[in-house]
């Protein structure tokens, strides 16, 4: 998939230093879905038990498709140490254990919070739930990881960096607001606080050591927002088909 490339930068201009460039990364947290009219609805209370049983099993499909995204990245990795550390990424959403505890992975804690908040396990792992417009972004998001220069395609995962607050607003807001919902069932959003954090210093270690102009460093920005706008289709996608 082709990424516009932004038309406000001027290529003789300098690199910018990494601690810049690290700035001007994080600087496009204001597109992150946290700000997006329907999670903040959510985060606020205003959410019936419907949307949030719509959202959990809408977002469920991102989560299935977090580690073939992880997996295509991986494959193109030629360097044996980067792979060490992307695979990590697969077995905490994929699990290496069975049902118990956290090494069940991502994927079965969305599972259980689905549960939580009414819905089984066959029907989240159906899809039918699934709106076209989400299914659609997310694989766009897979199908760009595959065929992206790995290192575009860790920096699109930057993403993360952000990902902390949203998990911690729900920890704090849910059980206020969805007081109906078992506590168990967040466990998933607890459990990413900690290896998000783990997974941005790996990628920005990279998306940093590799665009090194201006010009590629204006690249990886646009990268990042293609990203922003996947999460933040996905949302549109889920407000109207939560309606």
């Amino acid at each position: 998939m082709e990424i516009a490339q932004s038309p406000c930068f001027d290529a003789s201009r300098s690199a910018w230093s990494p601690a810049e460039f690290e700035r001007q990364l994080r600087a496009k947290g204001t597109a992150y879905h946290i700000h997006h009219p329907f999670n903040v609805r959510m985060n606020q209370g205003g959410c019936t038990a419907d949307e949030i049983r719509c959202w959990v099993a809408n977002r469920f499909y991102y989560q299935l498709c977090i580690p073939r995204k992880d997996a295509a990245i991986l494959a193109n990795m030629p360097d044996r140490a980067h792979r060490r550390l992307w695979v990590e990424r697969i077995l905490d959403h994929d699990g290496y254990g069975d049902y118990q505890g956290c090494a069940a992975g991502g994927m079965e804690a969305w599972t259980q919070l689905g549960l939580a908040v009414g819905l089984s396990r066959e029907e989240l792992w159906s899809l039918q739930g699934v709106a076209p417009a989400v299914r659609f972004a997310c694989d766009a998001y897979v199908n760009f990881a595959a065929k992206a220069p790995w290192q575009e395609a860790v920096c699109s995962s930057l993403t993360e960096m952000f990902a902390p607050q949203i998990h911690k607003d729900r920890l704090a807001s849910w059980p206020l607001h969805y007081a109906w919902i078992e506590p168990e069932g967040l466990t998933y959003f607890r459990s990413r606080i900690p290896l998000a954090s783990r997974d941005v210093e790996h990628g920005l270690a990279v998306t940093i050591t590799h665009f090194t102009t201006r010009q590629a460093q204006h690249r990886a920005l646009d990268i990042l927002q293609f990203k922003l706008d996947i999460l933040w289709s996905m949302l549109d996608g889920i407000e109207k088909a939560c309606v």
